[in-house]
């Protein structure tokens, strides 16, 4: 079987925390501190239409992941969404990380959204050179926007319009 980018469905849930684990033990992509269960990633895949959880499905195992959340509550950020990606340590340098990315931006496209960003430590340099290579431009850093460790750290704001999506405002659809 091809690889294959899809939906999260539930049996996906073990191998998606395992991923996101990964992430959080090496302490180089989130200031979360806390190991993530298959229960407590599985609420996700329930909000698909509107914040969508994608796979990296190689036919063997899910080799990545990457989501959309929600940006404020306000009515004028309708359109905006937050977005995680997550490579398992096996698979990075391998393309996984850009196919997730344009499918997410495709994902959120067909949504209506038309802005997505993220906030990426200065040091995660893989992460800062994939967001380049898929459209999303540096617009400011956050000074000590958390402490992970006793460190003070420091993050990147990345953004990327979705041009399609903003001849004429209106909310992703539901």
């Amino acid at each position: 079987m091809d690889a294959v980018i899809r939906l999260a469905r539930p049996e996906d849930a073990p191998a998606v925390a395992a991923i996101y684990n990964q992430g959080i033990a090496e302490r180089g992509a989130t200031f979360e501190t806390r190991p993530r269960t298959a229960a407590d990633v599985a609420p996700w895949f329930e909000q698909a239409d509107r914040f969508p959880t994608l796979v990296f499905d190689d036919g063997d195992r899910i080799l990545g992941w990457a989501n959309l959340s929600a940006y404020r509550p306000r009515d004028c950020y309708a359109g905006i969404a937050e977005f995680s990606i997550y490579v398992d340590a096996a698979a990075r340098g391998r393309g996984v990380g850009r196919r997730l990315l344009d499918a997410l931006v495709d994902a959120a496209r067909v949504r209506g959204y038309w802005k997505l960003l993220s906030r990426i430590f200065p040091f995660n340099t893989a992460s800062l050179a994939l967001c380049r290579r898929c459209g999303f431009r540096q617009v400011g850093v956050y000074e000590k926007h958390g402490n992970l460790d006793g460190r003070w750290l420091d993050v990147v704001i990345v953004e990327r319009l979705i041009a399609d999506n903003l001849t004429s405002p209106s909310s992703p659809q539901e």
